[in-house]
């Protein structure tokens, strides 16, 4: 009798392992009691819904054409609103701009094949359907700015220029040497250490993870005062005075943002940034990376040798600057100008 209790028990908590593991499954936009679709969307390939917004110069007559790919726990909307911190710019240099949800943010469709090549066809793929032309730029920001390096990867052909503003670093990528990655991965709060670990080694778990109550789960998540410099948190201060209204970013649940964003962030990649070749060997375009020296979520350190290694970014490190230095309009000026040198 022992040994079949000792069984039935063995089974029933293999049952809950089992199920405390499984996310619920996505409320997708449009479909019977998920959220609304309120903005445009374009069918992928697999039959998937990109949802996006279009701004600044009018796509006809625009000189240049951006692609702009927002960060963790955000939009096409709060990456798009930047845009508004420079009017004058955008009209002196005929910029038209495009945001898109990131798959399972927002309105867009998840995508739970999603990897660092599949979310830069997904580009590419609106490109072709606004009829962009053979070239356009990509802007990201955090972990958009971590999306930039798979374009430079897997459609380098189709850019004429690329920015990466505080872009999310992998601390796995073979590319780094060992001491450096460990010690910024070190500098991390230990909450967030564990939730790093988590996505890479056993993404399987990343929602148990989130959902459990026994340890701390993301500091990013729980947007942790600890995660932020002084600056961010005068900055996150301010925007959250702007945003009562904000369109919330995980309407369809949180595994397929946020928890994805884990998995595919820090998770094992096809490729290493460090080993990419240079997409303008005649110059016919540049590659612009921008980091703040005191920002807590994305270490300088590592920014700096992906810079050293790689003599075709051109790096500026902005003194002072924590994660969200992009929300200070004379920052924001300098981020969107630097591809057009000379241009009026």
């Amino acid at each position: 009798m022992i040994k079949e209790i000792t069984v039935v028990l063995c089974l029933g908590l293999a049952v809950w392992a089992y199920q405390a593991t499984q996310p619920p499954p996505p409320k997708l936009c449009g479909a019977p009691g998920g959220p609304p679709v309120t903005a445009p969307r374009i069918k992928l390939r697999d039959g998937r819904h990109l949802s996006y917004k279009e701004h600044g110069f009018p796509r006809e007559k625009a000189k240049a054409k951006i692609i702009l790919v927002h960060g963790f726990a955000s939009t096409k909307h709060d990456i798009m609103s930047m845009t508004d911190l420079v009017p004058h710019v955008v009209e002196e240099l005929g910029l038209y701009f495009v945001s898109f949800d990131r798959p399972g943010y927002g309105e867009s469709d998840p995508d739970p094949k999603r990897t660092p090549k599949s979310i830069a066809l997904d580009i590419e793929e609106l490109a072709d359907h606004l009829e962009l032309g053979s070239k356009f730029y990509v802007m990201g920001f955090s972990m958009g700015g971590q999306v930039v390096w798979g374009c430079l990867k897997y459609i380098p052909h189709r850019l004429a220029g690329a920015t990466l503003i505080a872009p999310v670093v992998n601390y796995w990528w073979p590319g780094f040497p060992a001491n450096l990655s460990t010690e910024a991965y070190y500098r991390q709060i230990p909450q967030e250490q564990w939730m790093l670990s988590v996505a890479h080694h056993a993404p399987w778990l990343t929602y148990w993870w989130n959902t459990q109550k026994l340890f701390p789960a993301s500091a990013v998540i729980a947007r942790k005062p600890e995660i932020f410099s002084r600056q961010d948190l005068e900055l996150a201060s301010m925007a959250a005075e702007k945003s009562e209204d904000r369109l919330p970013a995980t309407p369809q649940g949180e595994f397929e943002s946020l928890h994805r964003d884990y998995n595919v962030g820090f998770g094992k990649w096809e490729f290493d940034p460090m080993e990419l070749e240079n997409p303008f060997p005649n110059n016919e375009g540049s590659i612009h990376l921008w980091q703040g020296d005191e920002d807590v979520l994305v270490p300088v350190s590592l920014q700096r040798y992906i810079a050293q290694g790689i003599p075709w970014i051109n790096y500026h490190e902005l003194p002072g600057a924590g994660h969200l230095f992009l929300a200070i309009p004379q920052n924001f000026e300098q981020i969107v100008k630097a591809p057009f040198p000379g241009k009026k």
